[in-house]
């Protein structure tokens, strides 16, 4: 399954709160993405909280785009990438 990195920008930062309320919209996330057989790796947010970098597995790029309209996602970008292990080299 391809992977994909989406970044994304949220102008007025992203805020998820730390308690069930963030647990419940996560979840809702992972629930619709897995209609589309997409799985949301994991997120990074920059210190400001105005943009993610999402690792996700996917099908194609537009399944990831099919989730982030059905999630009320912004999508900036996506590309298609592969994981890089430093150590695979020792």
């Amino acid at each position: 399954m391809p992977r994909y990195m989406v970044e994304r920008q949220f102008p007025d930062g992203l805020n998820i709160p730390v308690n069930k309320d963030g647990d419940k919209v996560c979840s809702g996330v992972v629930s619709r993405n897995a209609e589309d057989g997409v799985t949301w790796i994991q997120s990074f947010v920059s210190s400001d909280r105005k943009q993610t970098f999402c690792i996700y597995d996917a099908p194609t790029p537009e399944a990831v785009k099919t989730v982030a309209e059905k999630n009320a996602l912004p999508v900036s970008r996506i590309t298609e990438v592969r994981v890089l292990d430093p150590y695979f080299y020792h």
